[in-house]
């Protein structure tokens, strides 16, 4: 945050960032834990997971950034849980779960959401989006998680945070920053531009910008 000097209690950090922000840092470092752990099949590495959904939420954060939205951290933190579904899975239905793996390995035009009904009859939208219900998130982080393949199903006064999510999980797999079999498109609607009324040189310096961003969150949580 570039404050001056060490911020050396909880009550100081609230001064300077806000409740809010502080409470949105502190789950940030506590997902770590989730995503601690190896291989789960010869092709899922749940370290590949996190560096996934550490890339999205660095790219919805400079995302964020470029729109004028506000409130970076609850964009670092919606783009962090667009996937937290996906460890429902890997955590309640292991066996299962390496099935979907291997069905997505087997047939490249399967989708992941397509292998998950298969096997499971359900999706990691509607696992995450249920989890943040019973965890008592916002709707804001409802509707990152249960629609951040298909926003603009949402209302459009409740889809901003879900449509920088998109987009910011698209750019993380075209850089194939960690696991993205789970990303149905690498190919940008224009659709996405419009509504964040960003232009295709913007979100170009925003991906320039995401592999340092990333390396430096990374550090930062991994220090905490």
């Amino acid at each position: 945050y570039g404050l001056p000097g060490q911020i050396g209690s909880i009550n100081r950090a609230i001064m300077l960032l806000g409740l809010n922000a502080v409470k949105n840092i502190a789950i940030s470092a506590s997902l770590i834990k989730l995503f601690r752990g190896g291989h789960i099949s010869n092709t899922f590495d749940i370290r590949q997971l996190w560096a996934h959904s550490l890339a999205v939420a660095t790219g919805t954060r400079l995302l964020a950034s470029h729109v004028d939205v506000g409130l970076p951290d609850e964009a670092f933190l919606a783009g962090l849980i667009h996937d937290i579904g996906i460890m429902v899975e890997v955590q309640a239905r292991p066996k299962q779960f390496v099935e979907i793996i291997e069905k997505i390995d087997k047939d490249p035009n399967l989708t992941f959401r397509q292998a998950e009904m298969q096997v499971l009859g359900a999706n990691h939208e509607q696992f995450g989006s249920a989890l943040c219900q019973r965890w008592k998130f916002s709707d804001s982080f409802i509707h990152v998680t249960g629609y951040h393949h298909h926003p603009f199903e949402l209302q459009r006064s409740s889809r901003m945070l879900a449509v920088l999510v998109h987009l910011a999980d698209i750019m993380a797999a075209n850089q194939n920053l960690g696991f993205s079999r789970s990303v149905e498109t690498q190919q940008i609607d224009p659709q996405l531009l419009v509504e964040l009324n960003l232009t295709s040189d913007q979100v170009a310096k925003v991906s320039e910008l995401l592999p340092q961003a990333m390396e430096e969150a990374t550090y930062l949580l991994s220090d905490t």
